[in-house]
Formats: C-alpha cells, sequence, structure tokens
C-alpha cells in the first residue's frame, strides 16, 4: 500500500460529488446551518485527556450483543466516568491516553487511542467488517437527552495516521456519530391490523472514513473520502475526497427543524460555515432530542489484522440555553 494519496482537491471535485454536495443542502441558507460548537460548552460531558492518570476498566470479554445476544456485563467504563463500552458492539481493544501527536490543538498534550484487532465476537473471528463503539457518557452525566430546540452540536479532532499505517482494506474504518431520537407512528400488527401506535425512534447519523485500496482494485492510487450516513431514504452516500492525512477537525449540528448538518475540513481550528458538507432529514426523521455522541472503530475481523490507529481529542458537546 503506498504512502501517498490521490491528489484531490477541493477545487478539482468531480462532477458526481458537486452535484450530491448541491442536492443535500438545496435550499438552505447560512442562517439555517447551525456550525458546530455554536454556543455553551457543556463541561459536564466530552474529554480533554488532559489528566495524566486517564484510565480505561475494560471489565473482561466485550459485549457483542448485536451479533450474538451476548452483552457480557459489566461493560468497560472510563474511570473519570465520561466513556462507556457500547452494549451492541463492545468497545476497541485499545483505549489508551497517548500524546497529542504534533500539530494539535494548541496546549494539548494529552490525546485518546483507539485500535482494535478483535472487532466481533470474542473469540470468534467473522472474516468480515465489525466495528465497535466508544460512546460518550451523556444520558447519566446530563441525566437525560437534550431537546433539539436547543440546537446541540458536538465537535472533535481527529488523527488521521500515514496511509502506510491504515488498515489495507477497502470499506469504512472509523466514524463519528450522533444518537438522535423522534417520534414514529406505526402502524399494529396482526391479522387485522387495525389502529397504530405511537413510539420512540432512536437513529444513528454520522460520518464515516471510508477507504480504498488499489489493491484489490483498477484504481493506480489508494483514496479515501467521507462517507454521510444518512440521506432521507436511509442510504449513506459519498461526500468530500480526504486528500491529506494528519488532523482533521469533524462536527455535527441538529437545528430546531429536526435536521442534522455534517461539517468536515482539515487542520484543527474552530469550525465554519464554509466547512459544512451536507445537511439531512436521515431516515426522513425530525430529531427531537440528542442522546449523545460516540465513535466507531472498524477493521476486518480476521483475528491477525489490526485496524487503523485512531486518535481523537477534545470531544465536546455545545448547546444554546433557552
Amino acid at each position: 500500500m503506498k504512502s501517498i494519496w490521490m491528489r484531490w482537491t477541493q477545487k478539482s471535485l468531480p462532477a458526481w460529488l458537486v452535484v450530491g454536495a448541491i442536492l443535500s443542502c438545496t435550499h438552505l441558507t447560512a442562517d439555517e446551518i447551525l456550525v458546530p460548537g455554536t454556543g455553551v460548552k457543556l463541561s459536564q460531558v466530552g474529554d480533554d485527556f488532559e489528566a495524566e492518570d486517564w484510565g480505561y476498566k475494560f471489565n473482561g470479554l466485550k459485549s457483542s450483543e448485536e451479533i450474538d445476544g451476548n452483552t457480557r456485563s459489566p461493560t468497560g467504563r472510563a474511570t473519570n466516568g465520561r466513556w462507556y463500552e457500547g452494549i451492541k458492539r463492545g468497545h476497541p481493544d485499545v483505549i489508551k491516553r497517548v500524546a497529542t501527536p504534533a500539530g494539535g490543538l494548541e496546549g494539548s498534550n494529552g490525546s485518546l487511542l483507539l485500535q482494535s484487532l478483535k472487532t466481533g465476537v470474542p473469540g470468534r473471528p467473522s472474516y468480515r467488517m465489525q466495528q465497535e463503539d466508544f460512546i460518550c457518557n451523556i444520558h447519566y452525566r446530563l441525566k437525560g437527552a437534550i431537546p433539539v430546540h436547543q440546537s446541540p452540536s458536538c465537535v472533535v479532532r481527529v488523527y488521521l495516521p500515514p496511509v502506510d499505517q491504515w488498515e489495507n482494506r477497502t470499506g469504512p474504518h472509523f466514524a463519528f456519530r450522533a444518537a438522535l431520537d423522534t417520534t414514529v407512528t406505526n402502524k399494529n400488527a396482526g391479522i387485522f391490523g387495525i389502529g397504530s401506535k405511537t413510539e420512540k425512534e432512536t437513529y444513528w447519523p454520522g460520518m464515516f472514513i471510508e477507504f480504498v485500496s488499489k489493491d484489490g482494485t483498477q484504481r493506480e492510487e489508494d483514496y479515501a473520502h467521507i462517507r454521510v450516513r444518512a440521506n432521507r431514504r436511509g442510504g449513506d452516500y459519498k461526500s468530500i475526497p480526504i486528500p491529506t492525512t494528519g488532523w482533521w477537525t469533524f462536527g455535527i449540528s441538529v437545528t430546531p427543524n429536526g435536521q442534522v448538518h455534517y461539517f468536515a475540513k482539515p487542520g484543527v481550528e474552530n469550525l465554519t460555515v464554509e466547512d459544512h458538507i451536507a445537511t439531512e432529514f436521515p431516515y426522513s426523521f425530525r430529531a427531537e432530542r440528542f442522546k449523545t455522541f460516540f465513535f466507531n472503530v472498524c477493521n476486518g475481523d480476521n483475528g491477525r489484522t489490526w485496524s487503523t490507529p485512531w486518535i481523537i481529542d477534545d470531544p465536546t458537546l455545545y448547546y444554546l440555553p433557552d
């Protein structure tokens, strides 16, 4: 795998990508797009990883409830109470405070490494892509979700390592996502199917870093891009290319009308409206509450090949007070 990217720039985006970006933002003005990081920082949640004694307790074998129904309690927890293992898919194998790589936020000495080897059922490789969850503890520390009329948003800096350190696999490698809920009306089941009931529905929009390896394809170079989840029909789609490694800033915001806004750019500077890459009503849902944000670490789950080593810094949540 070559240690260079295709030399794409935002000025030379392919036509399909330009059209897709326009369609995802149709009829929106700058006033209707909430830049992540707007408002008041919620210090009760998120993390800066500056504490030298930062730690994580794994509590035995990870959960794999989504695959085989096994939660394997008790689940993993950060010692500061700000992060926990996902019940559905477990947590990364490596969750470790490390020195902040060069070019990070000014004054940052600590960041967090997330990496995995066995992403599926413990001791049973699936030989297909699996993912694990590292979840911000918002529900318990804030005692509930944030209503979208308070315009919640989250921001994180992510260090993309040199390409020769990436898992040589085409597909998703990492994701930054939010958990939102809304109210849906479902028809009653049964022979007659009379009536309906209203209930909460949780969904998980976000941005995936996807890698396309030249190995096994007809491409001359390795390539990476951001994939947005999801459009109104629930489908993912390609967004902007990733022309360089190093630090990137990602953000997700939700406006009072229930729309989700996606932002990304290279570097660690604060996001601006120019970094907006998409706006959607994912799955045709209108968000009502922001429950949490989380990260996915993915690999091929063959029991031998480690995932790409991802480093995150200063994941932060914001809102606009009433």
